[in-house]
């Protein structure tokens, strides 16, 4: 049955090579991997949006793209005969996300379905193809090599067979420990922006402005405020507590909510749509303005507690805890986490601007002085002090200052050849059939033409 099954498809292949001679037909079948087929105009699509985006491809593309498809192929049936699937939900909000960014970067849904000359229902189908592809290729990669995790000595082994010349530079790197809190903001401040969002409110509900011009107008969300305050799809989960409390329990989209307070400031939500456990709704976000006198007697607070560190009547790491207001640190010590790596390195230049100025000048243990920085998550002002906890200078890397990172280059080679001998053995038991034009080709992995 089987074979009769790839009999089958071959002959459909061959069908549509001598059909494509005709000038009604725009389509072939020009690869088949298992029993799945890889269409020219698959290829051409592929060929044109990577060279739209000014991604290289080095070699044929016609060689290269096919291939790659047939890689991913082989992979996507692995991971069904593993059972491996994705999150919808997952999938979901990634597709959204992307065609939020579509319309925000395009100006609106109208000029993103000119641009692509398809209706969002058809892009977004397409992309909900393309992420859940994407997110079971990943699986099933990370599932063939978990167990690839080197000891100790094969990653000393490993470091002593590198040429020194092939070490990388590694660059000026600091770890850094963070006291900050927000200026007190005075009551009348408050009660100014609370006064401002009612305004606001009774406007909407009197039909005298529509919510999103005023979120366009005033709020102080940029990204959402140029979308008329919309958020896209999102779960309970991706939003801070009070907010999504307030936001989940409404209802009625002509209906505004109570003004809510969270750590980013005082916001109301109108309510688009709800879509089972996911929510689209629009904000507007108003935050109190802090004087130069709060920032003033903040600042002094800090350099009090500077003074009593640097007196070794109080310890940094029990200050953080007694005053530190970042949620993110006050926990780990008010240890900094590089967001791009995950680890507590940084180079300078991955700080915020006014950390990386008030630590180049200080040696490991010194605190700075107290300063005023630009809170980027919240977008608002705090006053903070930092220490150096750990630095490095401009170095060739060694097992001493870069174990972890030569760990990781040892994994990602084991992973390599793992991956590279699993495709080569997944040819040997695949069917694969191409049409002879596309054949002579300098593939990756040769094994896909038997002999």
């Amino acid at each position: 049955m089987m074979k009769m099954r790839y009999t089958i498809l071959a002959v459909l292949a061959l069908i549509s090579v001598g059909l494509a001679a005709q000038d009604n037909v725009i389509d072939e079948v020009v690869w088949i991997v298992g029993d799945e087929a890889i269409l020219r105009s698959e290829v051409e699509e592929e060929r044109l949006r990577a060279d739209y985006e000014g991604q290289e491809i080095y070699g044929d593309p016609y060689c290269v793209i096919p291939e790659q498809m047939a890689i991913q192929k082989l992979f996507l049936h692995q991971a069904e005969l593993d059972s491996i699937t994705v999150n919808e939900s997952t999938v979901s909000h990634q597709v959204d996300m992307r065609i939020n960014y579509y319309i925000s970067q395009i100006g609106s849904k109208e000029k993103m379905e000119e641009y692509f000359r398809k209706t969002t229902s058809e892009i977004r189908e397409e992309m909900m193809t393309a992420v859940r592809n994407q997110m079971i290729i990943q699986q099933m990669q990370n599932k063939l090599t978990e167990n690839i995790k080197p000891t100790p000595a094969e990653i000393r082994r490993f470091y002593k067979s590198l040429p020194l010349d092939s070490l990388p530079m590694m660059p000026a790197m600091v770890e850094v420990q963070i006291i900050s809190f927000e200026p007190m903001v005075p009551f009348e401040e408050t009660e100014r922006i609370k006064s401002q969002l009612r305004d606001f409110t009774e406007r909407i509900t009197s039909g005298k402005s529509q919510f999103s011009m005023l979120a366009r107008m005033y709020s102080e969300d940029t990204e959402s405020a140029k979308r008329g305050g919309e958020l896209g799809f999102v779960g309970r989960g991706q939003l801070v507590d009070e907010f999504a409390e307030a936001a989940f329990a409404l209802n009625d989209p002509k209906k505004v909510s109570r003004i809510v307070h969270t750590e980013y400031g005082y916001h109301i939500i109108q309510l688009i749509e709800k879509r089972g456990d996911r929510i689209n709704c629009r904000h507007i976000l108003l935050r109190p303005r802090v004087s130069e006198e709060d920032k003033t007697r903040s600042l002094a607070r800090l350099d009090s507690i500077k003074l009593e560190i640097d007196s070794s009547r109080l310890d940094f790491n029990k200050a953080v805890i007694r005053f530190s207001q970042d949620k993110s640190t006050v926990m780990n010590a008010g240890v900094m986490i590089n967001p791009a790596t995950g680890s507590s390195s940084f180079e300078y230049k991955d700080l915020p601007p006014e950390i990386a100025k008030q630590v180049y000048n200080l040696n490991e243990g010194e605190i700075s002085a107290p300063f005023v920085m630009m809170d980027e998550t919240k977008n608002r002002e705090v006053c903070a002090i930092v220490r150096v906890k750990h630095k490095t200078d401009v170095h060739r890397a060694n097992l001493e200052d870069d174990f972890q990172m030569i760990r990781q280059m040892l994994e990602q080679k084991l992973s390599r050849e793992f991956i590279s001998n699993w495709i080569r053995k997944k040819q040997e038991t695949t069917y694969v059939q191409i049409d002879p034009s596309w054949s002579h080709c300098d593939f990756q992995y040769p094994g896909w033409i038997h002999e």
